[in-house]
């Protein structure tokens, strides 16, 4: 085809507009692999992306969507063929790379991961990046030493897409899981995944003290600022917080004291740049530690045509789990 859907953003007079759109494949980036996509998913940065809330987008016009999932096309990369089924996660995709919001992407060989072998193109955009993070949030706490017998952890902004897989991983792994959110009328779902209690947001939205009561051996977090500040507040000594968002701000208002008297630890998680052994570490875990069936209870699905209200819905905290973009 010469031409091809995609969801493209562009430049506006009051920002910028993002649009579906004819493509013309004469116009994608270089690359040595060529992808047909078959679904995508709808992360936070996606959202920021299309909405224009933040500045994720570097370059115009941008298709947008950081993940995919699809068929090899055609390669000059050793390690790829047609026909390979591979996934994409990061990379600038969707901010500097056009991404995966269209039938077509041509991408550098060495991002692309193999689609594990009992796994399906939708199910892997069912995890998507925010499942991956949350796989590599779970990987960091274990290599500091964390195991169901350190005590409970907790998983913050816990209905969304990193918060629903990471409170399903860890259940199934045999942690006692403590599942933070804004939204109560959502315990249910939260304790389908395997919570085993459900904490009310505004626990970890107050003052931050230097210390408050120990709580949880760790955590999972994807907010950030004020629920990061008193989330560590409330580590047991030793433990550790795996932080990899920042839905309610960049700053962390709180102070050294977790780290220096008791021991906690602030491990950062990257997605876009993790080296390929831990990705493809990430992913082997993720076939073999995730409950497909909870996986497709936390899942609906949307067509390009959607997105723009998708975008919306996971900027405003609306949106339960994860939503997969059928694109083929």
């Amino acid at each position: 085809m010469s031409t091809f859907k995609a969801m493209v953003i562009e430049k506006a007079d009051s920002g910028t507009k993002a649009a579906l759109a004819d493509f013309d494949e004469a116009n994608l980036m270089d690359g040595d692999v060529t992808v047909r996509v078959e679904y995508s998913t709808v992360n936070y940065k996606d959202g920021l992306a299309l909405t224009g809330k933040a500045p994720v987008v570097r370059r115009f016009p941008m298709i947008a969507g950081i993940d995919f999932a699809g068929t090899v096309e055609s390669s000059n990369h050793p390690d790829w063929k047609a026909g390979d089924k591979v996934i994409l996660n990061g990379w600038g995709t969707g901010e500097t790379h056009l991404g995966a919001f269209a039938e077509k992407s041509r991408v550098k060989g060495d991002w692309l991961v193999r689609l594990p072998a009992t796994m399906s193109t939708r199910e892997a955009m069912a995890i998507g990046t925010a499942g991956f993070t949350a796989m590599l949030c779970v990987m960091a706490l274990e290599k500091h030493g964390l195991t169901p017998a350190s005590g409970p952890i907790a998983v913050t902004g816990a209905a969304g897409g990193v918060g629903s897989v990471a409170v399903s991983i860890l259940s199934k792994l045999g942690f006692s899981v403590s599942a933070v959110t804004g939204r109560p009328a959502e315990a249910d779902y939260l304790k389908g995944l395997g919570a085993s209690e459900i904490v009310e947001r505004a626990a970890l939205t107050g003052p931050v003290k230097p210390l408050a009561k120990e709580r949880w051996a760790g955590g999972v977090d994807s907010v950030g600022s004020t629920t990061l500040a008193n989330l560590l507040s409330m580590i047991r000594y030793g433990g550790a917080v795996a932080a990899c968002g920042l839905a309610s701000g960049m700053d962390l208002p709180g102070s050294v004291a977790p780290f220096i008297l008791r021991g906690v630890c602030l491990l950062g998680i990257d997605s876009v740049m993790c080296p390929l052994p831990k990705r493809q570490e990430a992913w082997k875990r993720l076939e073999n530690d995730l409950d497909r069936q909870k996986l497709a209870a936390m899942t609906r699905e949307i067509g390009l045509s959607d997105l723009p209200q998708a975008a919306a819905d996971i900027v405003a905290g609306q949106i339960r789990g994860r939503v997969v973009v059928k694109i083929g």
